[in-house]
């Protein structure tokens, strides 16, 4: 019964925690780093092949978004997750495939240009993507879930992402039963849309994220409303364009609640009829699973509209763009107009170009409504970058550059202390993950001092014996050199994944029929003479 940490420890990005329990190997999120890489992660501690199930707390490609390499090297476990972040990840997965093809076909013709003879291949593909979705299991929110003998799950809606939840899972060992609970990502409280966070009432061990555990979000609750419509009015008064980098799932569904509201006020002055673009055919995606969940996850202001007969998250003016051709189209449009693109941190899609045509002219806003990771473009636009490269160019930075200030789908530090208060026992420990370096060291000892939890920041490679409740291993940080990662892997570690998985798959059919086992083994032994060099 042991907990070994993986991912995103004293780091925002990239969450996997590995579970070992009677025999049985788990991973709770298998997510994807986004931006600067501050450390070292360690290697997943058994093959893929080996990890029997997935516990995935929501959809954000930094927790789901390295399920389809999991699938490519070998996986084929069941994945448990809420029936919205089933759907959302059915999209988001594919997408995320999409991206890393294009990338490594982008990357081999500047390789042939260059006369370069090293070939890439992408991080996984979208065959790996639709494996990892078929292993998708979805689960309704405050059900005991029985995974298997030893070990139950539930799903508590904690309002950071439609179908986002902590998971509480009960393991037994022998005679050892222990419950430990995670997190993921709680949520704002009084976000648009989707409802507030619920708490856990009890727990031997918990892992809670910190991504703003240092930070107070403004308690003045800017009317983002009001702010909104200012922008536009005077972004459209000088002729320009509102270009708003957003995650197409999530923060881009919330954008499109405050511009409805804007509309049927008719807060923009001499542009009441102003055009809305939501370039991203996964934000377009994204808001069809939005409707079909609505009356499992929207709270109760966004159900009073529903039940007047009005879709919060549509209005007349609201163009849907899908092809690359529509895409481009819009820019060619000189009426001043919103274009809400993603990537929310402008590290890839439809909004880098967006930011092309736009990022020059001093007329135009770009307005950023979400959290820059370090290192991407995005946060070096927000700290005053006066020129970017974008497709090879130089573009100089002539544009408003704005942030809608506390608009967050992450609860702040007392929302996140008020979620820890939300258990009646205190937790044999409480581990800090999720937060930038020092963050996840402050917040645990914030938690420690002011309300007595016993605390813990571990770092990527520190394990925990459940059962004991002490440690197995403890290590410290690696940092690596701050360096722009390539999304990409090599065919040949491709190859090794397989033969790691036909190991397991060989382990799994010990004490079958004989005849059986000499087939196999045929057909392994032709596979190989085909093969041998």
């Amino acid at each position: 019964m042991k907990l070994t940490f993986v991912g995103a420890d004293h780091e925002v990005t990239g969450s996997a925690h590995f579970i070992e329990n009677a025999g049985k190997y788990m991973l709770v999120d298998y997510g994807m780093e986004q931006g600067l890489d501050t450390y070292e992660n360690v290697d997943l501690p058994v093959d893929a092949a080996m990890i029997d199930y997935v516990f995935l707390t929501h959809a954000h490609i930094d927790h789901s978004g390295l399920l389809p390499l999991l699938y490519a090297r070998g996986f084929r476990g069941q994945i448990f997750a809420t029936e919205a972040t089933c759907d959302l990840c059915s999209i988001m997965l594919r997408d995320s495939a999409h991206i890393q093809m294009f990338e490594a076909e982008w990357q081999n013709r500047k390789a042939k240009r260059s006369k370069n003879v090293d070939t890439y291949e992408p991080l996984y593909n979208m065959q790996d993507a639709d494996g990892a979705i078929k292993c998708l299991v979805p689960c309704k929110y405050n059900s005991i879930i029985k995974v298997n003998e030893n070990i139950k799950i539930r799903f508590t809606d904690v309002g950071h992402l439609l179908g986002s939840a902590a998971i509480e899972v009960w393991l037994t060992e022998g005679e050892v039963s222990k419950k430990i609970v995670f997190s993921g990502d709680v949520g704002n409280i009084n976000q648009p849309l989707i409802k507030d966070p619920a708490t856990v009432d009890e727990a031997d061990y918990v892992v809670i994220e910190s991504t703003y555990g240092d930070r107070l979000h403004d308690k003045s609750r800017l009317d983002y409303v009001t702010e909104l419509a200012k922008i536009l009015k005077s972004t459209f008064d000088k002729g320009g364009n509102v270009v708003i980098p957003s995650f197409a799932v999530g923060r881009t569904q919330e954008m499109l609640y405050f511009l409805r509201q804007i509309k049927e006020d008719g807060l923009v002055e001499g542009h009441e009829d102003f055009l809305v673009y939501m370039d991203s055919p996964l934000a377009v995606e994204a808001t069809g699973v939005f409707n079909k969940n609505i009356y499992d996850c929207f709270d109760e202001e966004a159900m009073e509209l529903v039940n007047k007969g009005i879709n919060p998250i549509t209005f007349h003016g609201l163009n849907l763009s899908i092809t690359s051709d529509e895409s481009k189209a819009i820019n060619f449009d000189d009426k001043p107009k919103v274009i809400l693109s993603a990537s929310g941190m402008c590290e890839a899609g439809r909004v880098r170009h967006h930011l092309k045509h736009n990022l020059w002219r001093p007329e135009c806003t770009i307005l950023f409504v979400g959290y820059q990771a370090v290192g991407t473009l995005g946060r070096n636009i927000v700290e005053g970058a006066k020129e970017v490269r974008l497709f090879g160019e130089t573009v100089e930075v002539r544009a408003s550059i704005v942030q809608l200030k506390g608009l967050s789908g992450h609860a702040d530090k007392a929302g996140l202390t008020a979620w820890m208060r939300g258990f009646k026992n205190n937790p044999d420990k409480v581990f800090i993950v999720h937060g930038q370096d020092q963050v996840c060291d402050d917040f645990a000892g914030y938690l420690r001092e002011e309300y007595a939890f016993d605390t813990y920041a571990p770092y990527s490679g520190t394990s925990y014996d459940l059962a004991t409740n002490e440690f197995v291993n403890e290590t410290a940080g690696m940092r690596v050199a701050p360096k722009k990662k390539r999304a990409i892997s090599s065919v040949f570690e491709r190859l090794l994944a397989a033969g790691q998985r036909l190991l397991t798959v060989i382990q799994h059919n010990e004490g079958g029929a004989n005849k059986d086992l000499a087939k196999f083994a045929d057909q392994i032994n032709s596979l190989c003479d085909k093969w041998d060099r």
